[in-house]
């Protein structure tokens, strides 16, 4: 959930009962930790859906009603509740008080500061694309251009950075930060991809363009930036088989790469730019 809906939310009930996975076993459709908030007629947050949230959406329900302040469920994710997880959850259900409701918009406001962070330079037709998916994903998306009108149109909820100097961000960004270059000028576009390339600790850097400009950059990076290896470098980008060009499909296989990265790749196995 994010921050700014459970402030919302908790300042709008009076009654909110805190629902938390507390312990898992074998498979199941979220991991142990995640949360969801249940007042007598809303809820914000999620602990995987189906049956199983349903189940737990009722119960805390039930315990508001009865004034009781706590309970407990130990669920088997099988046939008998419609799901086949085959796993087992344990919940626990808690009405939280003044306190509780702060240590929880902090705990979330916490994880919201750690989120990896994804640079998209560029804010035309794929950039826009780009951003109005990542808003929707656990990520801080920032979109940067130098063009006030292009970054104006875009209406995603996402950081929006107008600056002259693109290559800042990509000096200035958190460890374990996702780059995806596709500005105007593909002068531009090598200068940020090598300086993408150049961090040791960056996850995931792409350019736009063809096979052709990859080859060019190869060069570039060779002449131009002492040997700088373009072997992490993904570009073309959001191809994976597909000829079709339109933004929104280019951004949507971008997205699920940079997203896989994001949440798979180990932290030993960072991009590494090698001379």
């Amino acid at each position: 959930m994010k921050a700014a809906d459970l402030i919302a939310f908790l300042q709008r009930e009076a009654r909110a009962m805190r629902v938390e996975i507390t312990r898992v076993r074998g498979s199941s459709p979220r991991e142990e930790g995640a949360v969801m908030v249940v007042s007598p007629t809303a809820m914000v947050g999620t602990i995987g859906g189906g049956q199983l949230e349903y189940m737990a959406l009722d119960e805390a329900r039930k315990l508001l009603k009865l004034s009781q302040f706590s309970g407990f469920m130990d669920v088997p994710l099988g046939p008998e509740i419609g799901q086949c997880c085959g796993g087992r959850v344990e919940i626990t259900l808690t009405e939280m008080d003044s306190t509780a409701r702060a240590n929880l918009v902090a705990e979330v406001e916490a994880q919201e500061a750690a989120l990896p962070h994804v640079y998209v330079f560029g804010a035309g037709h794929v950039g826009r694309a780009l951003a109005n998916l990542f808003q929707h994903l656990p990520v801080r998306c920032l979109l940067v251009d130098s063009r006030t009108e292009e970054l104006g149109l875009s209406l995603a909820n996402v950081e929006k950075r107008l600056t002259a100097l693109p290559e800042a961000e990509v000096r200035g960004a958190p460890a374990g930060s996702a780059f995806i270059v596709l500005t105007h000028d593909h002068a531009l576009d090598f200068l940020l991809t090598a300086e993408g390339l150049a961090r040791t600790d960056a996850r995931w850097v792409g350019m736009i363009g063809s096979a052709t400009k990859r080859v060019k950059f190869e060069r570039f990076a060779q002449s131009e930036c002492d040997g700088l290896s373009a072997a992490a470098l993904q570009c073309p980008i959001g191809a994976g088989g597909s000829t079709d060009k339109r933004p929104e499909v280019i951004a949507a296989m971008v997205v699920a790469d940079v997203m896989t990265a994001l949440t798979t790749a180990p932290a030993d196995q960072l991009v590494e730019a090698r001379t």
